[in-house]
């Protein structure tokens, strides 16, 4: 279980530890030279992403309750 988160934003509500108030993690990519990925259009893209989620402890709000 999370920590209780202690920062405040501007109207007193609790701002989620995890997104920091964001509302989605972003996502990541990962690149390497030795293997490949997909093939857009004409080219190769050695880079694998993963896309932006939407923040599960506060589903999306960026505040948690409590």
């Amino acid at each position: 279980m999370c920590e209780l988160p202690r920062e405040r934003n501007s109207q007193g509500e609790r701002v989620c530890p995890l997104c920091k108030g964001e509302k989605t993690i972003a996502g990541t990519c990962t690149c390497d030279m030795e293997w490949r990925g997909t093939q857009g259009e004409s080219e190769w893209s050695d880079c694998k992403c993963t896309p932006s989620e939407v923040c599960p402890t506060c589903d999306g709000t960026g505040v948690v309750s409590g």
